[in-house]
């Protein structure tokens, strides 16, 4: 008799983000703090260090690792930068702000209503990712949001 094992393991979306980062232990405790992630495994090297670690946000699911430059899994922190924004949807997006800024981000651009529907804000973690937030406020057809956007451009 033989069983087929699914592609993806059950839970598991079809796309998941896999941060690099130097403390992700650490990291996945921010996280929690300041999304209300929720850890779903870690598993550390004899260090201590995480050579994976997933948690869930919402419905989505996030793995992570520790910075192993031997690996070439270098984070945002040793690369100076990064060119990646995790969007994240969330029912208020002044609250959630509040909250990420509480548990240690910082605050890159605060929240404000933008052209194409959202309330929308930026910020940088302790680890150097960057994270959008958004509130979606109206629905607007890609006629609308081209037409927003040209006015606001004219009005600058």
């Amino acid at each position: 008799m033989s069983t087929t094992v699914p592609f993806k393991p059950q839970g598991m979306p079809t796309l998941s983000p896999h941060l690099v980062c130097a403390g992700a232990a650490a990291a996945l405790d921010f996280y929690a703090r300041a999304f209300n992630a929720v850890e779903i495994m870690r598993l550390p090297d004899p260090s201590g260090r995480l050579i994976h670690a997933s948690m869930r946000i919402a419905e989505s699911v996030v793995m992570l690792v520790d910075e192993f430059p031997a690996w070439n899994a270098r984070g945002p922190l040793m690369l100076q930068g990064t060119p990646v924004t995790l969007h994240l949807f969330v029912p208020d997006v002044d609250v959630a702000v509040a909250q990420a800024v509480a548990a240690g981000a910082e605050l890159t651009m605060p929240p404000a209503d933008m052209f194409w529907g959202d309330r929308y804000a930026v910020l940088k973690d302790p680890y150097g990712h960057s994270w959008s937030l958004a509130t979606h406020q109206q629905d607007l057809s890609p006629e609308q949001i081209q037409q927003a956007f040209t006015k606001m451009c004219a009005a600058q």
